[in-house]
């Protein structure tokens, strides 16, 4: 496993634990995240005994979102881009060369989250405390998500002068539809639990942190005791399918059930049905 000083993994059968492992920081996201979050996710992706992944945090808070000072060079602090492109009369690179060097860093950054959306396996996200700009990013790109009683969720981009740019605004639309998605962003404001809870932002609300977690486990843990062939084709089905007509959706599943619907996994729940036992599912 990729070893990190920001991040931290657990295992406990077939359900891995991603911590966000930086408390002394409220888990602000900086650049170690950026680079460790799509090699750790990799890992558990290609890891054929984990079969779902929660992703949580240490410590009182979720995320506070984009680490600031961590980050000041890409947010237009001095010295960001410099030594790209063209420079000025002055020696400083021109506004189009600070651009132009500061799209792959965000670029960069939108691909760790998108690893965590493109895991073929279920994410769960048991968020608590403050879940803020990058923290409702990453929320956003796990399939589903948990939230204790005292979780306060912000897209607080336009409130320090920024476009969110890591996949809320273009995720969340398809989550808690576009009206809700205006007003957060828009504004910028704070949403309690119960808020996020009644426009769908996440399924549940549990009364501590302890208990979200271990909710966000039990969920997982269902989830793994399933056949992760037939789990992990739903979720390439439903992903495939976002965009899709009825009929596309329908006419693409019948595909994929004909290439991939005998299974040894089928054949051990047919077993199990009959022998009235649960099944044991290997993924073959």
């Amino acid at each position: 496993m990729v070893s990190s000083e920001v991040l931290s993994v657990e295992r406990d059968g077939h359900v891995a634990t991603l911590f966000l492992d930086r408390a002394e920081a409220r888990n602000a996201l900086g650049p170690a995240f950026w680079n460790d979050l799509p090699q750790v996710m990799g890992e558990l992706a290609e890891d054929s005994d984990v079969r779902a992944v929660v992703v949580a945090a240490r410590g009182p808070h979720f995320s506070v979102g984009l680490d600031l000072k961590a980050m000041a060079g890409l947010l237009g602090g001095e010295g960001g881009g410099a030594g790209a492109g063209a420079a000025d009369g002055g020696g400083r690179p021109s506004m189009a060369a600070r651009a132009f060097a500061a799209r792959p860093s965000i670029l960069r950054m939108q691909q760790a989250v998108t690893a965590v959306a493109d895991c073929p396996k279920p994410v769960v996200a048991a968020i608590h405390g403050y879940c803020i700009g990058g923290g409702v990013d990453l929320a956003s790109a796990c399939d589903i998500r948990l939230a204790s009683a005292d979780a306060l969720f912000s897209v607080r981009e336009t409130r320090v002068a920024i476009v969110a740019d890591l996949g809320s605004l273009q995720r969340l639309p398809r989550i808690i539809g576009k009206g809700h998605v205006a007003e957060l962003a828009y504004t910028g404001k704070d949403i309690d639990a119960a808020r996020a809870r009644e426009i769908g932002l996440v399924n549940d609300v549990l009364p501590d942190a302890a208990g979200v977690l271990a909710r966000a486990r039990q969920l997982a843990g269902e989830i793994a005791a399933n056949s992760p062939l037939a789990v992990q084709g739903t979720k390439a089905v439903l992903t495939a399918c976002e965009d899709k007509s009825v009929a596309e959706g329908l006419d693409y599943v019948a595909t994929w059930n004909a290439g991939f619907l005998q299974s040894e996994d089928l054949v051990e729940a047919m077993a199990a049905f009959m022998e009235k036992r649960p099944p044991q599912f290997r993924g073959r």
